[in-house]
């Protein structure tokens, strides 16, 4: 009988962390005149109403996983996005604190959507040259995925061999695909609420196994 060689399936090669990037459900509106409340000096609005359903549809998704562990950033909207799956599976969140969303400075506290929506020209020239450091008093590019690709590698290497799911921010899932993918840095903006981006990583090399799944989201 002839030999064959099949096809085989991806498989998490040995001591990778499967990391589950979980973007946060929609945040409640900006209100021109009016701040969200700041944490370290970033906007922490909490969840809107759907963003609640979008969370219970992650739970959802997710409860079955057999998840190793989960992270939350320092900003409610992650922490309240999680809440239905760590309850139903009896495990507590832990902050990582380098995850949380880019710091947009004097636009934090929901004047960067207000900006963003007016057409504001350095927004332009922000998207022009893929510099967030054009905003001012936020972050460089270069510093948010500095910090962004430190965060993964240290859960790689305190989770090795297990499947974690992390509760974060479109600027971290846009900056960690650039990162995985040698793309440009603002590539893979635009993740859509409550969609999982999936990463497998081992030592400083990240595979990229899917973006912005929003299979669960439907109908919402």
């Amino acid at each position: 009988m002839q030999k064959e060689y099949r096809q085989k399936s991806f498989q998490v090669p040995p001591g990778a962390l499967s990391l589950l990037l979980v973007r946060h459900g929609e945040s409640e509106a900006a209100v021109p005149g009016r701040s969200f409340p700041l944490v370290d000096g970033h906007g922490d609005p909490a969840l809107h109403p759907k963003g609640r359903q979008q969370a219970e549809a992650i739970a959802d998704r997710l409860e079955q996983e057999r998840l190793d562990a989960l992270y939350v950033t320092t900003l409610r909207r992650t922490h309240q996005t999680a809440a239905p799956l760590a309850k139903r599976i009896g495990m507590q969140p832990k902050v990582e604190r380098d995850l949380r969303e880019i710091f947009l400075g004097d636009w934090d506290g929901g004047l960067y959507r207000i900006k963003l929506a007016e057409g504001d020209p350095i927004f332009h020239k922000v998207f022009g040259e893929q510099e967030w450091g054009h905003v001012p008093g936020a972050e460089t590019t270069e510093d948010l995925h500095t910090r962004v690709k430190s965060s993964i590698l240290k859960l790689a290497k305190s989770h090795p061999g297990q499947h974690v799911a992390a509760f974060v921010h479109g600027g971290v899932i846009g900056a960690a695909m650039s990162i995985a993918t040698d793309a440009a840095p603002f590539a893979f903006l635009g993740a859509e609420n409550g969609s999982i981006t999936h990463l497998v990583v081992k030592e400083d090399a990240m595979i990229v196994r899917g973006f912005n799944d929003c299979t669960h989201l439907a109908g919402l």
